[in-house]
């Protein structure tokens, strides 16, 4: 049988494009989301790929949904931590809502979604993760403590849980994307977006599809010697 692929925040976006290219790789593939309804209706009626809804910031509602998951499906063996949100602010007006609000969601579901998985990857001695960390978490970027702090935090748990998953064949990678071309970069005003492009040498934003192809690599059944590892897909905006 396939194996089981889970992306979170895997039906909009990057996440998206993730879960189809996982899915053209002939895995089968789980989408979770927090609260879009029709978005994942949508898109599991234009793929064919399930949305499961929980909330990955709290670790009960993701040890529940998995429960379902495993019931239903099998164990999941191929996990991309996807999720995340922004909410961008000067350390002056950054209130301590908001700073939990992004570690909880971007940090902290790395933790809750490993967590509820890895006792089945450590008993079938195979897995696949994915952290999708960001040029903003190597880099910093004004205006987004919280954020950059969040993402710095994926590379460092990458590289700590590498070290444990390696003797069961368990990888542990992160990606982190420059600014690609989502809803979210979209809404940045254009005389910003303009000044952020020219600072590209590739000289243009990233696509959806170019992070997607580097799950795909990532999650591959012979990429097993490739581990604790953060592929950096910019442009060229951050060489690090």
């Amino acid at each position: 049988m396939a194996r089981l692929a889970l992306v979170t925040g895997g039906q909009r976006g990057i996440g998206a494009a993730i879960s189809e290219a996982l899915l053209a790789q002939g895995r089968r593939v789980i989408a979770s989301y927090a609260g879009n309804d029709a978005a994942a209706a949508e898109f599991t009626a234009r793929t064919g790929i399930p949305c499961v809804k929980f909330n990955v910031a709290d670790y009960d509602s993701c040890a529940e949904a998995l429960a379902r998951i495993k019931a239903e499906h099998g164990p999941v063996e191929i996990l991309v931590n996807n999720a995340g949100i922004t909410r961008d602010a000067m350390m002056r007006k950054l209130t301590r809502t908001w700073w939990d609000e992004v570690i909880d969601t971007n940090l902290g579901s790395c933790y809750n979604m490993c967590k509820v998985v890895w006792d089945d990857m450590n008993a079938s001695k195979f897995g696949r993760i994915v952290n999708i960390g960001s040029v903003n978490g190597q880099a910093g970027q004004l205006g987004q403590v919280n954020y950059a702090a969040a993402k710095s935090g994926i590379h460092g748990f990458t590289k700590a849980l590498a070290q444990e998953g390696a003797r069961n064949q368990i990888t542990v990678n992160a990606i982190a994307p420059g600014y690609v071309d989502t809803e979210m970069v979209r809404a940045v005003p254009a005389d910003v977006l303009e000044k952020i492009v020219a600072r590209i040498p590739r000289g243009r934003l990233g696509r959806a599809e170019d992070i997607a192809r580097g799950v795909a690599f990532l999650t591959a059944d012979d990429a097993d010697f490739i581990t604790g590892a953060t592929l950096s897909i910019n442009g060229g905006q951050h060489m690090y």
